[in-house]
């Protein structure tokens, strides 16, 4: 299976048989950025934007037009500058209303491909304690905002807010009146993080199975981490036919986030044989978008994150580093640059070994024999019991200070150089 571009690739038309792809549609600068503290000023949401391109998002999400004047322009602007024919699809979000919908249409309209994401709350406790309608009213608002934004010219993607606590035979319903009303993508999210990866993959599952003329839309899976689940369920619905995933870089969203963009491309790219799905992402670009969004949000990776975090390819303790230095397939599922990283990640700590520690000194171009390394790896020890974690820079120190005494007080007697 050969990848083909992001966006603009006949998508829209979906195609009469399933290829394997899964599209990304990337929502940090929608979904991302409402998490509290995740603002970015419009030159950061331009710079992101150019960014997600580069890692080749099928679909930018850029924002809620209607929301502000501040987001009409980032997502007009984002339509102008990133949208075109080879680029990514272009999308903003707007409730099922009138105006929501020609002001979204005014701001992707510069797009080469744009898209409208109308969301409708569907299960009884959203439409009891939120909007007050019944399902019949939320049935005709869906199916006349998807008519509206149809006639506008524009794609068009219909989501069933909170469809994991939505009764089934009622969402494969409204879902049914928005495809005959011309949506393209259907997307089915677990909007408050409830549902675990056997309950959203039936889910996901039951729509293909219960929505006449479902072969005609993208079905498409949105997941919110409030139990940690958010990857774990967007690939359950992946393996139950979802053909587009909703995510963010680094998982920022909402409350606990969205399902990781890095992480579910990656469980793909890593496990192909199992999944025998794929995706057309540039991999060796996550990194660098993973840094990029931190910097513009203020919000710092987490060192044990998988795939961008600090430590993700990182080891330190004695026999894992022998392990990597043999043969880094011994403890490396992937390779760091193959997600952008560069080098061999070992860290130096208390749980080091002499292997680690020959290694660093030769990559700083220092020549042991082994009693000179038997001497520096005593030192090493001392000074690693009492910082958690050595630099170059104390490796460089380690090379040139006199005598002292070891960790295990014996005296080192002679300087190495």
């Amino acid at each position: 299976m050969t990848p083909v571009p992001a966006g603009g690739d006949g998508e829209h038309a979906r195609q009469s048989r399933d290829d394997g792809r899964v599209r990304i549609f990337d929502t940090t600068l929608r979904d991302g950025e409402q998490a509290p503290g995740c603002t970015m000023t419009l030159e950061e949401k331009l710079s992101v934007a150019h960014q997600l391109a580069r890692l080749r998002v099928d679909v930018i999400e850029a924002g809620f037009p209607a929301a502000s004047e501040g987001d009409w322009t980032a997502v007009n602007q984002i339509a102008r500058e990133v949208g075109g024919v080879y680029g990514p699809d272009i999308c903003g979000l707007a409730r099922a209303n009138e105006r929501d919908i020609e002001r979204c249409w005014t701001a992707v309209e510069p797009a080469a491909n744009a898209r409208i994401h109308i969301f409708l709350a569907t299960s009884d406790l959203h439409m009891k304690h939120k909007l007050g309608m019944t399902r019949a009213q939320v049935v005709a608002a869906a199916a006349k905002a998807v008519s509206h934004a149809c006639s506008l010219g524009a794609q068009v993607e219909f989501s069933a807010e909170d469809s994991a606590r939505t009764d089934p035979p009622f969402l494969y319903e409204i879902l049914g009146a928005a495809l005959d009303c011309g949506a393209t993508t259907l997307n089915v999210p677990d909007t408050v993080g409830y549902s675990t990866p056997d309950e959203y993959g039936a889910l996901v599952a039951g729509v293909r199975a219960n929505v006449p003329g479902i072969e005609r839309a993208t079905l498409s899976a949105h997941c919110h981490d409030d139990l940690g689940l958010a990857v774990a369920n967007s690939l359950a619905a992946a393996r139950a036919g979802a053909r587009q995933v909703e995510c963010t870089i680094n998982g920022i969203g909402e409350r606990a986030g969205n399902a990781a963009l890095e992480e579910f491309v990656m469980a793909l790219h890593t496990r192909r044989s199992f999944f025998e799905l794929y995706t057309n992402i540039e991999t060796r670009e996550l990194a660098r978008s993973s840094r990029l969004v931190s910097a513009c949000t203020g919000i710092d990776v987490p060192p044990n994150k998988a795939i961008v975090g600090a430590n993700a390819f990182a080891h330190e303790a004695g026999i894992h580093q022998d392990g990597v230095l043999k043969n880094r397939l011994t403890y490396e599922i992937m390779s760091a640059e193959t997600v952008g990283w560069d080098g061999v990640g070992l860290v130096l700590g208390k749980h080091s070994g002499r292997h680690a520690l020959r290694a660093k000194t030769e990559a700083l171009g220092y020549e042991l024999t082994d009693d000179e390394l038997t001497l520096l790896f005593a030192r090493f020890k001392d000074l690693a019991d009492r910082k958690k974690l050595l630099d170059e820079g104390d490796i460089h120190a380690l090379m040139t200070r006199g005598p002292q005494r070891s960790g295990d007080g014996a005296d080192v007697v002679r300087e190495l150089y």
